[in-house]
């Protein structure tokens, strides 16, 4: 008897589509398998190595065999106290690692995890958009809608669109998911947009959700604020934040979300049913990360602001004007003006093809990216410079 294969699919897959990227990835794959060099500057990859002494240490942790039995879903006390101190050293802000603190497999999976925590199916969670497709699309798994607003340049516009979105939901609104400095945009925030948010959710009697992945990848003078910084935000906030990035430790696996004691429990209960936590030895690792020398999270920065003056300035020579990124490990480029009609995906695409150079499409993160592209820092400033003489070519400059 033929059994429908309709049997074993969800309602819930329908609705999340094929990431747009795929396409990009497959055209990138089927020319590397043809013998071509690609550029890759699509995903948001580090390339450089972990550094040594945090690898010196995961090494010496996993010759114990202690080490090798089940952790704690939550995070071992030591690590969790490590990212309580960090914030503490860092932005004057007091966290209890017992009970405002927990560590997550990343904060990918924190935020799909953290979702059904918060929200029952057809409630709804205000994005903004253009977003890094967990933050919408970590709504739609929970069965929940996400509501788009446009991410304005001017701060109070943006609060009110959010407000407007609240209002409008009527009642249905239980979260905002926010995240600066941001991924794909680039954009950043001032620590007075934070106390506007929480003043907001505490009066709307909404959760606040802050993805602080690149807190430390600020250039030129700024410093990305922490939403923690803000007076009476552990009412109504949380906030994740991530090693993958500030310690070149993406494969690793390690991030954490702070915040409001209840939400942080809400976590930790579903986290104790769903996994038995990071490898252990990998968590010893990132205390020492967190609480050894910072020469090499320094060096990180510099390696990423280095390679994002080479590529507007070697870009600006192939004709293509890019305004330089205050943080991020990203580039947010909108496509040049004889291109425009294309549409995003095409013009990366057509990037690949002839320029032998991968980037993400805009509309990737939402119909609002459309017009834009993202590249990525991951290349080295050879490879970026060799980039922009392809793409020279694929324009038609001189």
């Amino acid at each position: 008897m033929k059994v429908s294969r309709r049997r074993w699919k969800s309602a819930l897959m329908d609705s999340l589509p094929e990431y747009v990227f795929n396409s990009v990835d497959r055209l990138k794959r089927d020319a590397r398998a043809r013998g071509e060099d690609i550029i890759d500057l699509g995903m948001g990859n580090p390339d450089r190595p972990t550094p040594g002494h945090i690898v010196e240490k995961l090494t010496e942790a996993s010759a114990k065999p202690r080490n090798h039995r089940y952790s704690a879903s939550a995070g071992i006390p030591n690590l969790r106290k490590a990212v309580c101190d960090w914030y503490q050293r860092k932005f004057g802000v007091r966290l209890n690692p017992d009970t405002e603190a927990v560590a997550t497999m990343g904060i990918k999976e924190g935020i799909s995890h953290l979702m059904p925590c918060l929200i029952e199916p057809g409630d709804s969670v205000v994005v903004p958009s253009p977003a890094y497709p967990i933050h919408p699309y970590s709504v739609t798994i929970a069965r929940g809608k996400p509501v788009s607003v446009p991410m304005a340049e001017d701060e109070d516009k943006f609060i009110a669109s959010i407000e407007r979105a609240i209002k409008r939901g009527g009642g249905k609104v239980k979260a905002i998911l926010i995240s600066f400095p941001n991924n794909p945009t680039t954009r950043t925030v001032s620590k007075e947009f934070f106390e506007k948010v929480v003043e907001l959710a505490r009066e709307a009697k909404v959760a606040v959700i802050h993805d602080f992945a690149y807190a430390e990848l600020c250039f030129d003078g700024y410093q990305a604020p922490s939403i923690m910084q803000v007076k009476g935000a552990k009412d109504v906030a949380v906030e994740f934040y991530s090693l993958s990035k500030t310690y070149n430790m993406p494969g690793w696996r390690v991030g954490f979300m702070v915040g409001n004691r209840d939400i942080v429990a809400h976590l930790k209960k579903l986290k104790s049913y769903l996994d038995y936590g990071i490898f252990q030895p990998i968590q010893i690792s990132a205390i020492l990360a967190m609480n050894g020398p910072q020469e090499c999270a320094r060096e990180v920065r510099e390696t990423y602001r280095l390679r994002r003056d080479s590529l507007v300035k070697s870009f600006a020579r192939a004709g293509w004007e890019i305004e330089p990124p205050g943080s991020t490990m990203f580039v947010w480029a909108k496509i040049p003006a004889r291109f425009e009609k294309m549409g995003s995906l095409e013009f990366s695409k057509m990037l690949i093809r002839k320029a032998g150079v991968a980037l993400s499409p805009g509309v990737g993160f939402g119909a609002r990216g459309e017009g834009f592209v993202r590249l990525a820092l991951v290349e080295n400033e050879k490879r970026i410079n060799q980039a922009a003489r392809n793409i020279k070519k694929v324009l038609g400059t001189r």
